[in-house]
């Protein structure tokens, strides 16, 4: 084994040879250095893509502060390094190691990786091997450090199973300290690893899959996960914070650009929309805001430990806030003359008002960004989307005649439901926005379309429905591409392999595990990145596990068939979930639950897990939490 001193001389040797070097240095501003030999516990936080995506990751930046706020614990970062570092690492048997200490992974007590989708999984798999650790769960002892997941590819774990000691499932402010707790008694007690993951298996959010063993009918369908130990529950509830707490102020600046050169700051979490298609609407409700004054307080903090110039006010739906008029206001006001820019990255077009728009600095008015999903008014009933063209259309004149010079229109294609009239709609609905731009702006006005694709999620009202073929989704495209075209418009849109990979691991089964560990083998990695994707690799993956990848991306689920994910409680329940999905088909809407509760499962289950902490009972803004359970059910009637 190398010496850290030898380890430090080899990988900086390494940094000449590489793009970006700046991505594996450390040393940034803000960067948090512990004494490691005083330290009790040390956390690996992962992410398992490159630094440049990675140090934009909200809940990485969460964890880093409030693990590093312990006395007894420290936490460093590890990103993917890009396949030149690789290279040069793999050729000189150099393991992947923190950017804080340079310590190799292997030698943290934790290993928490964060997920937030499923393209990620392979890399996972080789940051894994890149630290030197087994990648079965099996395989590992207690010298080895303790892998846990979280995030939202985790909602569903059951595709990589086998390579993850404990999930985490649902939000990690709290979580995190009763782990480290855990662990720490744990290896106070020198007990086996086995009891090390009893112990976490009764803490409320967490799933330790080894627990289980998956059974299967004879037509090879899923049947039911089984419990092996009286600890593991039948059902993992997730975890949801009471009362979010201040958020991070130091964040790390790079010494690269990234993703989001910007301080994000988490203004809301939930939403009360219910659009049918939308995984993170549906897992991260209730709805909690943070006071006007904390998110003030929050960013004066971060301007003068950062000196960023861009705030990101962050939430599924900034301006459904409830004071997001009087913040822009406040903000406007403080910091008029100081060149601050402030963007609202997710605005719903029905609450974006003259007010708000006012109200934001006017320092930067290059591009908005909207998110109709749908042109048609049918389709936007069968996601549950409320809104109208005239709506949008108004939105875009506000925009436009206030200096805004880009508008770029989010959409969704191979929606359940859809027909070639509804693609026909989004070019007209575009170029209608174009000509108001062009009269307000002259030629200078742009539209901008992003046409994603409908990927079936699991506990969403759309996890019965199958993602459509590469074929069909490939003409959409075709006819889009020739139609939104010419000055002042412009497309993108997502590869349809991409998505048929990513549908495919959304809705898997445990199965899954060995077709991703057989594409890791092959080579994939940065499955969801155009220069590096091989969707070949994956179809010989598939091939070789005998598993049909359009059993899982297209195929039309029953809502009476048992789900690989059923055991997953996100407290939304699978009867609400049905009755949205029956609903969609019937061209019904659901109307946003702040003034009325529809009884989605979420308040109970969220009494269940406070019932201990009352003093720290959130207060829902839009219902009163005193009747919990007695709320009225959502009907036809």
């Amino acid at each position: 084994m190398s010496s850290s001193a030898e380890l430090h001389t080899r990988f900086f040797n390494l940094l000449p040879k590489v793009q970006k070097p700046g991505r594996y240095t450390g040393g940034e501003l803000n960067e948090i250095v512990k004494d490691w030999a005083d330290i009790e516990t040390k956390i690996a936080l992962v992410f398992p893509d490159i630094y440049d995506l990675g140090m934009s990751n909200l809940a990485l930046a969460i964890l880093y502060e409030i693990i590093n706020n312990r006395p007894d614990a420290l936490a460093e970062r590890a990103f993917s390094p890009w396949t030149d570092m690789e290279i040069l690492m793999r050729e000189s048997g150099l393991p992947l190691l923190s950017l804080e200490t340079k310590h190799p992974l292997y030698q943290f007590d934790i290993f928490a990786v964060t997920l937030p989708y499923e393209t990620l999984f392979t890399n996972f798999l080789n940051i894994i091997d890149l630290a030197g650790i087994p990648l079965f769960s099996s395989q590992r002892d207690s010298s080895h450090p303790l892998i846990v997941a979280g995030g939202h590819a985790t909602y569903n774990p059951e595709p990589i199973h086998a390579f993850v000691d404990a999930f985490v499932i649902g939000e990690g402010e709290e979580v995190i300290h009763e782990i480290i707790s855990t662990f720490q008694s744990w290896k106070n007690s020198k007990n086996t690893r086995t009891d090390l993951l009893i112990h976490l298996a009764n803490i409320d959010g967490i799933y330790i899959p080894s627990f289980y063993r998956d059974h299967y009918n004879k037509d090879s369908s899923f049947s039911h996960l089984e419990p092996l130990f009286d600890q593991a529950p039948k059902s993992v509830i997730k975890r949801i914070v009471a009362k979010l707490p201040p958020p991070p102020v130091r964040f790390i600046v790079p010494y690269i650009n990234t993703v989001h050169n910007r301080i994000p700051i988490e203004i809301m979490r939930g939403c009360t929309r219910g659009c049918r298609f939308c995984h993170a609407g549906m897992v991260t409700r209730p709805v909690r805001e943070r006071p006007i004054e904390e998110i003030l307080t929050a960013i004066d903090l971060s301007l003068s430990n950062t000196g960023y110039e861009e705030i990101g006010l962050l939430s599924l739906s900034s301006s459904d806030y409830s004071q997001i008029i009087q913040l822009a206001k406040n903000i406007g006001e403080k910091y008029q003359n100081k060149n601050l820019s402030v963007s609202l990255p997710s605005l719903r077009i029905e609450t974006v008002s003259v007010d708000l728009i006012n109200s934001l600095p006017s320092s930067h008015r290059g591009g908005i960004t909207l998110a109709p999903e749908a042109a048609s008014e049918k389709l936007r009933a069968t996601i549950n989307k409320q809104l109208n063209n005239d709506q949008l259309l108004t939105t875009a004149q506000e925009c436009f005649s206030r200096g805004w010079t880009t508008m770029k229109l989010y959409f969704m294609i191979g929606l359940p439901g859809e027909t070639m009239d509804d693609i026909q709609a989004i070019a007209k609905l575009c170029k209608d926005v174009l000509k108001i731009g062009n009269k307000a702006l002259g030629l200078r006005a742009q539209v901008h379309a992003s046409i994603g694709t409908f990927i079936p999620k699991a506990h969403t009202p759309f996890q019965w429905c199958g993602c459509e073929t590469i074929e069909l989704i490939k003409a959409k495209q075709i006819y889009l591409k020739a139609e939104i075209r010419g000055k002042g418009l412009k497309i993108t849109w997502v590869d349809p392999k991409e998505t048929i990979l990513e549908a495919a691991l959304s809705r898997g089964d445990r199965r899954l595990a060995k077709v991703i560990y057989e594409a890791w083998k092959m080579g994939a990695k940065f499955d969801a990145w155009n220069e590096t994707n091989n969707f070949p690799l994956w179809v010989d993956a598939f091939a070789l596990a005998n598993i049909d990848p359009a059993y899982y991306a297209h195929r039309l689920i029953a809502t009476t068939d048992p789900l690989p994910w059923d055991h997953i409680n996100v407290a939304v329940q699978k009867d609400f979930l049905q009755q949205e999905y029956l609903w969609s088909l019937q061209g019904f809407f659901r109307q946003d639950c702040r003034n009325q509760c529809f009884s989605c499962g979420v308040l109970p289950v969220y009494k269940h897990l406070r019932m201990n902490n009352p003093g720290d009972f959130w207060k829902c803004p839009e219902v009163n939490c005193s009747n919990l359970g007695q709320t009225t059910s959502g009907n036809l009637d």
